[in-house]
């Protein structure tokens, strides 16, 4: 049943994408192709479905918000981290830098990029290589060892990002970030041209839905505590501006990422993730925004539903 839906949900989104435009204010993310299109399903019990393009690489970008957060808060703990950054939903665009200036000077929550930076500055001193670190954890929750940063994607990044500049040094002029601010945005830089797939996002879900283990090894990647802030946020803020749309047409947490990436949790059951780089005007992926509501949908996801995954397997899946 699961691949049916998977296939389904692809011809349902694929007629839809023309609507989105790529990423532009990162030269290197306007190469990407519109019409990439891919899915990725992998289940607690092993079985992994795919449809489309989902082999195709693409950088995290905020997706690896997600990720730099669960580092920071192994790094230097819950009130380290929430004492530089809220926990709030904006209502701006993930790039905004009004809330830093009219409202408090610590950004509200570490799913906007202001929120990320500071995060990112937290790692910065409390290991030695913060980005090593990273990638060494991003591989573990990816079930990959080959996952790399796209250098061109960095360097255009580093080439672009003056407002993530801006946003860095206003927050280290508060005393918000302490290391140096150039240190804390090329690190985020870093993070967010973080190579990744469908599959790799899947098995990063995949993870947080069995609660930080590795369901096929049996090893503790995320402490639970960790795990149930991470999604938490991921509800709240995952898919900035568009995080009430999202809840309410498909319910479970997420995160986007301008590269047009989503990946999605359900809740004990399995890892969801989605690509493609055609975006609407708040930075998410049209056609893994459609995927996402026509799997959650038909697959019963949503925490509301009343519904679990495990009703609607077929014989043939178990």
């Amino acid at each position: 049943m699961i691949k049916q839906t998977l296939n389904e949900a692809l011809d349902h989104a694929r007629s839809h994408i023309h609507t989105g435009h790529v990423a532009t204010y990162i030269p290197e993310l306007a190469k990407s192709n519109p019409n990439h299109l891919g899915a990725c399903v992998m289940t607690i019990d092993g079985q992994c479905f795919h449809a489309g393009d989902w082999q195709h690489e693409f950088t995290m970008q905020s997706v690896s918000k997600t990720i730099t957060l669960i580092l920071a808060l192994k790094l230097v703990g819950e009130r380290g981290i929430f004492s530089k950054v809220g926990v709030e939903p904006t209502g701006d665009a993930f790039n905004s830098i009004v809330k830093l200036e009219t409202k408090t000077h610590f950004p509200l929550n570490p799913m906007i990029n202001a929120g990320a930076i500071a995060v990112a500055g937290c790692c910065i001193g409390a290991v030695d290589d913060a980005y090593a670190a990273f990638l060494w954890l991003a591989r573990k929750l990816c079930g990959r060892q080959t996952i790399e940063m796209d250098q061109k994607v960095y360097l255009s990044e580093q080439a672009a990002g003056m407002r993530n500049r801006s946003m860095a040094y206003l927050m280290q002029g508060e005393g918000v970030i302490e290391c140096d601010a150039e240190e804390a945005v090329n690190l985020y830089f870093k993070m967010c041209a973080t190579l990744a797939n469908t599959q790799d996002l899947a098995h990063y879900a995949l993870v947080l839905a069995n609660n930080g283990k590795n369901p096929f090894t049996g090893e503790v990647l995320v402490e639970d505590w960790i795990v149930r802030i991470v999604k938490t946020l991921m509800v709240t803020c995952g898919m900035y501006d568009g995080s009430g749309e999202f809840a309410i047409k498909v319910g479970i947490p997420g995160k986007s990422g301008v590269g047009g990436g989503i990946m999605a949790i359900a809740e004990n059951n399995l890892g969801v993730a989605t690509f493609g780089p055609a975006l609407n005007s708040k930075g998410n992926s049209v056609g893994g925004l459609l995927l996402m509501e026509y799997l959650s949908q038909k697959l019963g996801l949503h925490l509301f539903s009343g519904n679990i995954y495990y009703n609607c397997k077929t014989q043939e899946e178990k």
